[in-house]
């Protein structure tokens, strides 16, 4: 069976690139009748909190992406610490002793010579004298994983194609901290091999962790998940800005964005398929391919998300928000004012344009005395089919107008706007009392 997971750390929000990912594995497991897990990598006990890991939970429910599973780190030390000493007794894990200090002043005279800043390994040849001072001193060790120099990297991606890399250019990845808390790579591989995860989609700039945790996966004598890469997400302006990578799904919410709005447009980008309004996810579900993901960025516009969010509102049906509406709002007040919404939240704006009090608008004389004839026909015609089209034609007949100066002062006097719903639709929801009221008045 497909497995995928979506691993983010409850040490905040959600933002859209995590949402993209989520999407992402969530599509490819619903495609292929497999299972998605989410998985909170709360191994920074500092950071992490329950409020956190909660709003992740509530941000996938309401974009629609239900875990089929869940699995915090946090519950699974005793996992790892398992799985370590393993690698520890094969000779694959080493301690170190050097302080951040003593790295970091390595990683310059590297640089100053103009050499890669690789980890040159010193740690294998301390003596046990020298281990003994170290300790001495207070020192505890940190903890490499041992590359396999002879092992070239290499793993056929499913979006990036084949990819290579020279262990020899990379640096043994530190797999756990002085204080014995762990670091991302290693736990990653064991909680990918016990969930049974089959499949991993994330962001380009996890290649070379990729590299580094498939000599992992072989070292613990287990298969690896096959890997896509996709391209990172920029903004308008070509970086993904801070604002823009800091917002969340209850910034979506207050624009007035639906779910479904950013999940097709997320599904989209970086592909070779259009971005398309849709109401249900199955059209996304059937045409997502890694072999449509291309190698360059995703431009993130949010004017082109408001845009879309904008076209679907134009095509939910009336069951789909009847209980986001307003008190009052049936079918045909949903069919009349949706044409003119760019969210939900703006149909109780239009459905006060019906129910009113509206603006009195600014007429002169000659318009003043056709509404008076207006609101005396309005009083006479039949309301029984067509108001709108009664009350135009009459008026037409009578006093001449045609065109703009027949239609704008009737829609002025009884929506106080230039512009709105269609009237056809509109003037029935109105009413016959109204409209005389607001005619005449």
């Amino acid at each position: 069976m497909i497995v995928t997971r979506f691993a983010p750390s409850p040490t905040g929000r959600l933002h859209v690139g995590n949402i993209r990912a989520a999407l992402h594995n969530w599509l490819w497991a619903r495609q292929q009748g497999g299972r998605f897990l989410l998985r909170l990598d709360d191994t920074d006990a500092e950071r992490s909190t329950e409020a956190f890991a909660q709003s992740i939970r509530d941000d996938l429910v309401w974009l629609g992406l239900v875990p089929d599973g869940e699995e915090r780190q946090s519950d699974r030390f005793a996992l790892y610490q398992a799985r370590f000493e393993e690698l520890r007794a094969a000779g694959r894990v080493y301690p170190c002793y050097e302080t951040a200090q003593e790295l970091e002043l390595r990683r310059k005279v590297l640089a100053g010579r103009g050499l890669p800043p690789v980890y040159d390994r010193a740690a294998l040849s301390l003596a046990p004298d020298q281990i003994a001072a170290f300790e001495a001193e207070g020192r505890t060790p940190h903890w490499r994983f041992l590359l396999d120099h002879d092992a070239p990297i290499a793993w056929d991606d499913l979006i990036r194609g084949r990819q290579k890399l020279d262990p020899k250019l990379l640096s043994d990845p530190v797999i756990r901290r002085a204080d014995g808390s762990w670091l991302y790579m290693l736990p990653s591989a064991i909680d990918d091999i016990d969930m049974g995860v089959t499949h991993v989609v994330r962001g380009e700039d996890h290649v070379t962790n990729t590299g580094l945790q498939l000599q992992m996966f072989a070292a613990l004598g287990a298969t690896p998940p096959a890997f896509a890469h996709e391209a990172l997400l920029t903004g308008s302006e070509g970086k993904l800005s801070k604002r823009l990578g800091a917002t969340d799904s209850d910034a979506f919410r207050s624009e007035g964005i639906e779910p479904i709005a950013i999940l097709a447009l997320l599904a989209r980008l970086g592909t070779s398929l259009p971005v398309e309004p849709v109401t249900d996810l199955a059209p996304l579900i059937e045409s997502f391919d890694f072999a449509r993901f291309g190698r360059a960025p995703a431009r993130f516009d949010e004017e082109e998300l408001k845009t879309l969010n904008a076209r679907i509102v134009h095509m939910l049906d009336f069951d789909a928000v009847a209980s986001r509406l307003p008190a009052g709002i049936d079918r045909a007040g949903w069919e009349a004012i949706r044409p003119n919404l760019s969210s939900i939240a703006e149909a109780a704006e239009w459905w006060s344009v019906v129910e009113g009090p509206i603006a009195r608008a600014e007429l002169g004389d000659e318009d003043r005395a056709y509404l008076a004839t207006a609101a005396r026909v309005a009083g006479e015609i039949d309301w029984a089919d067509a108001p709108w089209k009664a009350l135009t034609a009459a008026l037409g007949a009578e006093t001449g107008r045609k065109g703009k100066s027949l239609f704008l002062p009737l829609r002025l006097a009884l929506t106080g706007r230039e512009h709105g719903p269609d009237m056809n639709a509109l003037l029935p929801l109105i009413g016959r009392e109204r409209a005389v009221e607001r005619l005449g008045s």
